[in-house]
C-alpha cells in the first residue's frame, strides 16, 4: 500500500508542462587543519537600496585595490568567492556601468557576479538581472568572452544545458586558450549525457598551462568527471588536492563539501559529517554543506540535531531540493503535518525558481512521482529527456514510469541510469529504483542483486527508501545480516 504523504493539488506548478590512488595522508592532514582552525530599466535591474555588508577594518588603498582586482578576476574565471565579497563587487559594478554604459567588460563582470550571488544565496531573482547585464555586454561588443562564459554559467544555474553548451562553445571559439571556458562546457556536456565530450573537454583543460589560482577549479571539475565514471579514488584525490591548493576559505569550502558528498555516496556518514562541518566552518554560506551535515546526522541517529541543520541550511540557502529532503525526513519519522508543510514550501520555492527562468522539471517530476501525480511526472520527464538526456533524468523517468505501472519501459531508463559501462553511475538510489522495477516484472534475481547493491553502496541513502529496500529484500526471502545502523528504521 502506498502511504506516502501527498500534497493537495495535482502539481507543484499550476500549469501543465507545455587513475590515481588517493593520497590519504594529505587528506587527513587537511581535515585536521581545517578542524582547528542596460542603462534602460536600470531602476529595476540595479536596485538603489542594498543591505549593508559588514566589512573588516579598511585596508590601505593599494591593498584594497589589489583585493578588488583579485575578486573581479576570480568571479570572471569561475573561482569561488565569499558571498559578502560578491555583494560588494555587485555594488561596485553597478556604479561602474552607470558611469560607463558602453563598457562591455564591466557589464559582463556585473552579470557574472549576479549569477554567482544568485547561486550562492539561492536567490533566483538575480538571474534575470544577470541575463540583462550579460546581453547588454554582448550588444555593446559582440563576442566578449567574459559575457559568453557568463551566459554559459547562467544557463547552468538555470539547468538549461543546451544553452550552456551553445554559449560555452561560442566562448571557446572566441578565446580558445581561455581555460575558464572549459569548466561550464564540461558541466553542460554532462547535463546532456554526452560523457565522451565531457571527458574530451576535460583532457584539453588538463593540458592547458593554467595558473595557481585556476588549479583548484580545474581539479574540482576533474573530480566530478571521475566520479561520473565511477573512479571514486581519483575523484577524492583530485578534490583533496584542490582543497590543499585553494587560496581562500571560500575556495576550500566547496572542495570540502564535495569530499563530504563523496564520503556520503560511499556510505561513510562519519567521514561525510567531518567534511561538511569543515565546509560550514570555512564558509557558512556554502551551498549544500549544512544540508549535507543534516543528511549525515540522520544516518548517525542524531535526528533532532539533523532537523536543526536542515533548518539552518534553508534559512541561509532556501533550496527547493533541500526543503524536499527535509519533508521526506519528517515523513520517515511519521511527522505528517510538518512533512506537508515542507512540501508546500517546496512548491513555493519551485514557483519562485521557475519565475526566474530555472528549469525545475526534473525536481517537479521527482516530486510528482512520489507525492503527487505520477502521470504528470512522466509527461514532464519525457520532455526533459528529449531536451537534455542526462543520467538523473533517466533515473527519474524510469521511476515515474514504474509509478504509473509501465515497468517494461521503465526498466530501459533504469538500466541507462545504472549501467556504468554506458554512462550510468553507481548510485544507491538508482540501484534501489531499478530493483523495485525488476521486482514488479518478476525478475527476482536481478532485483535481489540491485537491492543488495543499493544497501552495500550506502545503507543510509534515504530515510524513506533505505527501510523500503530492507523490506523488499525480506519479501524476496533475503534478510540482511543486520539492519541498517544509525537513524534508519
Amino acid at each position: 500500500m502506498d502511504n506516502r504523504v501527498r500534497v493537495p493539488g495535482t502539481s507543484l506548478l499550476a500549469e501543465p508542462p507545455a587513475p590515481r590512488r588517493a593520497r590519504r595522508w594529505l587528506r587527513r592532514v587537511l581535515v585536521a587543519a581545517l578542524a582547528c582552525g542596460v542603462v534602460a530599466g536600470l531602476g529595476l535591474m540595479l536596485p538603489e537600496e542594498r543591505p549593508q555588508v559588514v566589512r573588516p577594518p579598511a585596508a590601505g588603498p593599494q591593498a584594497q585595490a589589489r583585493a578588488e582586482a583579485q575578486t573581479l578576476t576570480a568571479v570572471t574565471s569561475g573561482v569561488p568567492v565569499a558571498l559578502p565579497q560578491l555583494t560588494a563587487l555587485v555594488g561596485r559594478q553597478e556604479r561602474r556601468v552607470r558611469a560607463r554604459p558602453q563598457d562591455a567588460r564591466a557589464w559582463a563582470v556585473l552579470g557574472r557576479a549576479y549569477v554567482e550571488r544568485g547561486r550562492r544565496a539561492a536567490d533566483p531573482e538575480d538571474f534575470p538581472r544577470a541575463e540583462q547585464a550579460l546581453r547588454t555586454s554582448l550588444r555593446v561588443r559582440a563576442g566578449t568572452p567574459e559575457a559568453l562564459e557568463g551566459m554559459a554559467a547562467l544557463a547552468l544555474a538555470r539547468r538549461d544545458f543546451p544553452a550552456a553548451k551553445d554559449y560555452g562553445e561560442q566562448a571557446l571559439k572566441a578565446a580558445p586558450n581561455r581555460w575558464s571556458a572549459y569548466p561550464p562546457l564540461i558541466d553542460a556536456y554532462t547535463g546532456l549525457g554526452d560523457y565522451k565530450a565531457a571527458r574530451t573537454a576535460l583532457d584539453t583543460l588538463l593540458e592547458l598551462h593554467t595558473g595557481a589560482a585556476a588549479r583548484p577549479v580545474v581539479m574540482a571539475r576533474a573530480s566530478a568527471v571521475y566520479q561520473d565514471r565511477g573512479w571514486r579514488e581519483d575523484a577524492v584525490a583530485q578534490l583533496t588536492d584542490a582543497a590543499a591548493a585553494a587560496g581562500t576559505p571560500a575556495e576550500q569550502a566547496p572542495c570540502m563539501t564535495g569530499l563530504g558528498q563523496l564520503a556520503w555516496d560511499r556510505g561513510d556518514p562519519q567521514d561525510a559529517l567531518r567534511h561538511f562541518e569543515a565546509a560550514v566552518r570555512l564558509d557558512p554560506d556554502q551551498p549544500g554543506a549544512q544540508a549535507g551535515r543534516g543528511r549525515a546526522l540522520v544516518a548517525l541517529g542524531r535526528t533532532e540535531v539533523a532537523f536543526t541543520a536542515y533548518r539552518a541550511a534553508l534559512a541561509r540557502h532556501p533550496s527547493p531540493r533541500d526543503a524536499y529532503e527535509l519533508g521526506e525526513l519528517y515523513e520517515a519519522r511519521g511527522m505528517a503535518g510538518p512533512a506537508r508543510e515542507q512540501y508546500e514550501r517546496v512548491k513555493a520555492l519551485v514557483r519562485r525558481e521557475v519565475a526566474a527562468g530555472v528549469d525545475e522539471d526534473l525536481l517537479i517530476g521527482q516530486f510528482e512521482a512520489d507525492h503527487g501525480n505520477p502521470r504528470e511526472a512522466v509527461t514532464r520527464l519525457r520532455a526533459e529527456w528529449r531536451r537534455q538526456p542526462g543520467t538523473e533524468v533517466a533515473d527519474a523517468l524510469g521511476w515515474a514510469l514504474h509509478r504509473t505501472g509501465d515497468d517494461k519501459e521503465a526498466l530501459t531508463y533504469a538500466e541507462a541510469a545504472t549501467d556504468t559501462s554506458k554512462g550510468g553511475v553507481r548510485s544507491a538510489l538508482y540501484a534501489f529504483h531499478r530493483a523495485l522495477i525488476e521486482q514488479s516484472l518478476g525478475l527476482s534475481a536481478p532485483s535481489r542483486r540491485h537491492l543488495q547493491g543499493a544497501l552495500r553502496i550506502n545503507p543510509y541513502f534515504s530515510p524513506l527508501r533505505a527501510s523500503a529496500a530492507v523490506a523488499a529484500l525480506r519479501a524476496l526471502g533475503d534478510v540482511p545480516d543486520e539492519p541498517p545502523p544509525g537513524g534508519i528504521p
